[in-house]
């Protein structure tokens, strides 16, 4: 176990973030099975009137650690432990971190634009988005691993349309935020495994479509809700 730690540090570390703020949310909210949504809006959830029109643009990198309940935190914890571990094998620390960190929070962007006035919490957009990283790096090395690549896509779009139908059956689940961290996920995945120097071009382009959508968002924002 401690071997299995020390070679996926980087999986092993948001785990634990993630189980610590979940500890600090179920002691304020008083229950260890449901989170209180007062607690977790003073947490740093997703709210689209204090996100984008009081200018807290912060919770959509607090929202990326809080979860909603046990078998929400517990699902997104077991899928961060299976892709996490796997994405570590095949993108160094900092193109992990960036594809886990940007996929979370363009995904939040993303759940802002399509849901205004609901509550956001959860790691799913940047899980989405490690997951969607792996599938980049089979499509950029297709030609050298046809087999693995091959049945890596096939598991890949059986697992994405499964999770695809189970967010737009149950009105919970955010599938904006599982989208829009898949397709940054993957164009990390696919640019970094190309060239690991494109990691500069990839961060830079992430920094760009966040620095024109927050004015966007908050344009779209005093329409709606006005």
């Amino acid at each position: 176990m401690l071997h299995d730690i020390l070679r996926y540090k980087l999986t092993y570390t948001l785990i634990a973030l993630n189980v610590l703020v979940y500890l600090f949310s179920a002691f304020f909210s008083h229950s260890i099975v449901d989170m209180n949504m007062e607690t977790l809006v003073h947490m740093g959830a997703l709210f689209g009137p204090y996100t984008v029109q009081q200018g807290e643009w912060w919770r959509l990198f607090t929202a990326m650690f809080l979860h909603g309940g046990m078998t929400h935190i517990l699902m997104n914890m077991f899928s961060l432990y299976i892709v996490g571990r796997a994405a570590e094998m095949y993108f160094d620390v900092k193109s992990y971190l960036s594809i886990y960190l940007f996929s979370g929070l363009i995904g939040g962007l993303a759940s802002l634009s399509m849901h205004p006035a609901s509550l956001g919490v959860g790691a799913s957009g940047a899980i989405f988005g490690v997951f969607g990283a792996l599938a980049g790096f089979f499509l950029a090395h297709r030609d050298k691993i046809s087999t693995h690549a091959k049945a890596f896509m096939k598991d890949f779009a059986i697992i994405i349309g499964i999770n695809l139908v189970i967010g737009f059956s149950i009105p919970a689940v955010d599938v904006s935020a599982h989208v829009g961290g898949l397709f940054v996920g993957m164009l990390g995945g696919f640019l970094i495994s190309k060239n690991p120097k494109f990691f500069l071009l990839y961060s830079s382009e992430m920094l760009l479509v966040m620095v024109a959508w927050m004015p966007y968002l908050s344009s779209q924002y005093a329409q709606v809700l006005f």
